[in-house]
């Protein structure tokens, strides 16, 4: 697709037509799924920070990456051939690009929405513009947010967020559920008016108490905008890894953390949680397949790549 197609359309959409036709086909029927071990595949995604474009020839190492229609593409032909697909993000989808100083996060969410995520966090830079500017965006975004730890009750956003989804893939029960960044220090006061930061380890294990008791879920998932790992005693995904037990995935955020691979955590009574992130700025998508034998047992983690989306 050339580029300058991809801005006049993108462009276009901002300006009041009904969705953005150079994402279009991306909801199409999933192939029906093979005999054999029931699989799960999760596409991930982190600080996106309002990257629509590749990053430009003279954007250094990273020129060339990224970019908002290859990464549809790319979700699109993962999803051509699994018939199982979770397709979610760890928050920070806003600030970073002229985009966003214009249009304000309309269109991040318009072409998440048309690339079917399945639910997003949020990030402590979705709050920049201020509960009203998030407010604003929100009816753009077919998709909820999951965060439990935010308490939005005296706030302009009571009622806009859930702390957590399950969705059914299949027959397996799959809980998603939503951890924020401690916002003060980071945002300024006036723009996370009336939203008081829970604990999130607590949050965390009732969260997991719920998934797993009346919920009945087979698989747990925690969206987390809470950073990799931390020298302080700052809580990061590896602390909340080894302090919770019945997580089986934390998809983490907010430190633009580049790991290879997921990595394994061991947790009270010997449970491992896998964590992983995958940069920033939309420069790769994160690919997890899980095999589940027949009546939901959880198998394991079967592949895990790291999918980069595209030079130039």
């Amino acid at each position: 697709m050339e580029r300058r197609d991809f801005l006049r359309n993108t462009l276009l959409g901002t300006a009041g037509l009904t969705g953005l036709t150079v994402l279009g086909g991306l909801g199409a029927a999933a192939a029906p799924a093979k005999k054999g071990p029931l699989k799960l595949t999760i596409l991930h995604t982190n600080d996106m920070h309002s990257r629509i474009e590749p990053f430009p020839d003279n954007g250094g190492q990273w020129a060339g990456l990224g970019g908002m229609a290859r990464r549809a593409a790319l979700i699109k032909e993962v999803r051509a051939q699994e018939a199982n697909v979770l397709l979610l993000d760890s928050g920070d989808i806003f600030q970073g690009t002229p985009y966003f100083n214009f249009f304000g996060g309309e269109l991040e969410y318009k072409l998440m929405t048309q690339m079917g995520y399945d639910a997003s966090t949020l990030g402590n830079h979705d709050f920049d513009n201020g509960v009203e500017g998030l407010q604003r965006q929100l009816p753009h975004a077919g998709f909820p947010f999951l965060v439990a730890n935010y308490d939005f009750a005296q706030s302009a956003l009571a009622g806009k967020f859930q702390p957590y989804k399950v969705f059914d893939k299949a027959g397996i029960r799959v809980g998603v559920f939503g951890l924020g960044i401690e916002l003060n220090g980071l945002v300024l006061d006036r723009n996370f008016t009336g939203i008081t930061c829970l604990d999130p380890v607590a949050k965390a294990r009732e969260m997991v108490t719920r998934l797993r008791g009346p919920e009945k879920c087979d698989f747990v998932i925690c969206h987390s905008h809470l950073g990799y790992q931390y020298k302080t005693a700052k809580i990061d995904d590896r602390k909340l890894a080894a302090e919770i037990t019945g997580i089986d995935l934390i998809l983490g955020g907010h430190t633009h953390t580049f790991l290879e691979k997921p990595e394994a955590v061991a947790g009270p009574g010997g449970h491992q949680t896998l964590i992983n992130q995958v940069g920033w700025s939309g420069i790769n998508l994160g690919r997890l397949d899980f095999e589940f034998a027949p009546g939901g047992k959880r198998g394991g983690l079967a592949q895990a790549s790291v999918l980069p989306v595209g030079v130039g």
